[in-house]
This record gives structure tokens, C-alpha cells and sequence, in this order.
């Protein structure tokens, strides 16, 4: 029971059903239900959404599911009270939401460069800044923000991407200097390759995954639990020292 009484609010969780492949933002959710936490899922992918939390709350947990466009600011301040007028309070916030662009500087458009940078670091910088003032008053918090090894390195394709991850990271550490003395936490988690409903369609190409796996280490992709287990660590108490830090979850990736 490492959350035991926490409430958390995910963005990005709609891909958590069982027997399905999830994401980062679903496993989390599932990990945190079952460490005693109620949880919050937020997605624009309703019916999905509607879906996890019903095998979430029949499983026992108590859970809800908001529809948020994270790069909406009143829907923030919707989904933020929303959370704390259901469960009371909010001491935790996972920034997952995201989207991918593979294209290099000259094929990246404005348009794509422009969603990128308000879908991550827009809707991250949102999210933090609704949900402080709550964890002030609830006495403290942890917000985990999900960036990528591509916030870290660079890569023959994405340039947007690269960016709108980049700045995730470096937000987070200000964040963490500003609000450390209201004992909330924020730290960035930078997950290397892995299979998730985002990826499906790009490692079922045997060519494409070929590829990233021969710069992995370890030699093959992560799966979400493997992630969510870093976004748990986070949300935990166990990690009280940790703030404005970087949880690279790569199998070596970043090491080389």
C-alpha cells in the first residue's frame, strides 16, 4: 500500500484495459489502484477511457474518467476540481499525455512542430500549474512529468518531438527549484523504446524496430509496467529526496 490515501489524477491513461495492450499513462493507473491510491484517468480517447476505469472500478478500485484536452487550459481547471471535489484532494499528477512526430527539421511543418510543442510541453506546464495550488494546501505532492531519451539525445528523424520532450525536462527542474519548499516534487521520467498502443504501428515493422533495437543495450523494448514502475517510484513516498531528477528507464540507451 505505498499510495495508501494518495489521490492522482493521469493524463493520457485511456489505454489501460486488460488483456490489451496499455500504455504508460493505464499501467501507472493500475499499479496505483492497487498500492492503495484513487485514481483519476483523463484522456481525449473517451470510450477507451470509460472502458479502463469500468475494469478498474470493477476490480474494487475507486476511480473516474474526465475527458481532457491537455493543451486546453480551462479544461485543466475543470479536470483539476473536478478530482479534488470527487476524492478531496490531489497529491499526485502524471504529465503523460503525448503524441509522436517522425519527421526531420525540413519535413517538420509549422502545424507539427506547433502540436508537439503544445500537446507536451504546454500541456505539462498546464497541468503543473492547476495542480499546485492544490498540493500546497493538501500539505505537499509529486508531479511526474513524462518525457523521452529523445528529451535527452538526438535521433536521424524527429526534430519536434526532440524539442517539445527537451523542454518537458527542463521545465520540470525549475519547477522542482520553485516549489521544493512547498514540499511538491517534480521529476521528469524518460522512457527509452517500448511497445505501447502509440508505437504499435511503427515496431510492427520489422525494419523500423530493427532498427531501435540494435541501439539498445539490452536488447529489446521495454513494456509499460517496466515504465510505470519508475512512474510509481515517483508517486511514492520512498522516493522524499527526489526532486527535479531525471529517471531514465532505457535499457542502456542513454548509457552509450
Amino acid at each position: 500500500m505505498r499510495l495508501e490515501g494518495k489521490v492522482a489524477l493521469i493524463t493520457g491513461s485511456a489505454s489501460g484495459l486488460k488483456g490489451e495492450l496499455m500504455g504508460f499513462g493505464g499501467a501507472a493507473a493500475w499499479m496505483f489502484v492497487r498500492e492503495g491510491a484513487k485514481v483519476v484517468l483523463s484522456d481525449i480517447s473517451d470510450d477507451a477511457g470509460r472502458k479502463t476505469v469500468s475494469q478498474l472500478v470493477e476490480s474494487g478500485a475507486e476511480a473516474i474518467y474526465l475527458h481532457l484536452d491537455v493543451t486546453s487550459e480551462e479544461q485543466w481547471r475543470e479536470a483539476v476540481d473536478a478530482t479534488v471535489s470527487a476524492f478531496g484532494k490531489l497529491d499526485i499528477l502524471v504529465n503523460n499525455a503525448g503524441t509522436g512526430a517522425t519527421f526531420n527539421v525540413e519535413d517538420t511543418s509549422e502545424e507539427v512542430w506547433d502540436d508537439q510543442m503544445a500537446v507536451h510541453a504546454k500541456g505539462t506546464f498546464l497541468g503543473t500549474k492547476h495542480a499546485i495550488p492544490h498540493m500546497r494546501r493538501a500539505g505537499g505532492g509529486s508531479i511526474i512529468n513524462i518525457s523521452s531519451i529523445n528529451g535527452l539525445i538526438g535521433s536521424p528523424t524527429s526534430a519536434a518531438y526532440h524539442a517539445a520532450k527537451g523542454a518537458v525536462r527542463l521545465f520540470t527542474k525549475a519547477a522542482a527549484v520553485q516549489y521544493a519548499g512547498d514540499r511538491i516534487r517534480v521529476n521528469s521520467v524518460h522512457p527509452g523504446y517500448a511497445m505501447t498502443p502509440l508505437t504499435r504501428n511503427m515496431f510492427s515493422d520489422p525494419e523500423q524496430l530493427g532498427v531501435r533495437i540494435a541501439r539498445v543495450p539490452m536488447g529489446r523494448a521495454a513494456v509499460a509496467d517496466e515504465i510505470a514502475n519508475a512512474i510509481l517510484y515517483l508517486a511514492s513516498d520512498e522516493s522524499s529526496f527526489v526532486t527535479g531528477s531525471e529517471v531514465v528507464v532505457d535499457g542502456g540507451v542513454t548509457a552509450q
